[in-house]
């Protein structure tokens, strides 16, 4: 044995989340990489009357969702002896997930505040604009529509040591966000490395023709 391992180095999939003003991001890193990530894509048709060539008509990139499921896990914390999940268990990283739903709370407090004092201009709550990572090649920004958390194991405390969290994201596209945002430029550095990949595997394709041909 020298110590040494050729299994290559897995990389960890992640929410990267931005509640401005607020700079600093909150990061989601997955604790285990889920075993299968759905995604569904559904064109979005030209409105209008349908006559000659509308039926070939896109209005924009197709709406596309993802849904995974994230498994957690306090007891790897335990074991270390991690005073934070011994006493709270897995309520912080949940609480992170259930975040990406929720505008800012000192948002909130402050249009509480306005209302309170009757003012007639109150603030959006927007939530936080998320960015979902799955290696180099996935990076998209993405809005967060639902998350199911099922707790399977507790504590003496009845804190949750145990859960499994189902994820559901909407991809925001250039349609949706202003080219001011720096989620507008993830999307379309996404967009452009799809058009390669797409051209990769064509002449891929046409290189694997062309020698089954000469055969």
């Amino acid at each position: 044995m020298t110590g040494l391992s050729t299994s290559p180095r897995i990389l960890k999939g992640a929410l990267v989340a931005y509640a401005f003003p607020d700079l600093v991001p909150s990061v989601v890193i997955f604790q285990y990489n889920p075993e299968t990530l759905t995604r569904s894509l559904t064109p979005r048709t030209a409105e209008g009357g349908v006559g000659r060539g509308d039926a070939m008509r896109a209005d924009g990139p197709p709406e596309e969702t993802i849904s995974l499921s994230v498994e957690i896990d306090a007891a790897d914390q335990l074991e270390r002896g991690d005073g934070l999940a011994g006493t709270v268990g897995l309520h912080p990283a949940l609480a992170m997930l259930e975040g990406l739903l929720y505008p800012p709370f000192p948002l909130v407090i402050a249009n509480q505040a306005l209302a309170l004092a009757g003012g007639a201009f109150i603030g959006g709550e927007p939530v936080p604009l998320a960015l979902f990572v799955w290696g180099p090649s996935r990076v998209l920004p993405v809005r967060v529509q639902s998350v199911s958390i099922t707790e399977q194991a507790f504590d003496p405390g009845l804190n949750p040591i145990l859960a499994r969290a189902e994820l559901s994201m909407r991809v925001l596209t250039y349609r949706e966000l202003e080219p001011t945002s720096p989620a507008y430029w993830v999307y379309m550095a996404s967009f452009t490395q799809k058009e390669v990949m797409a051209a990769m595997n064509l002449v891929s394709n046409v290189a694997s023709l062309g020698a089954s041909v000469s055969i």
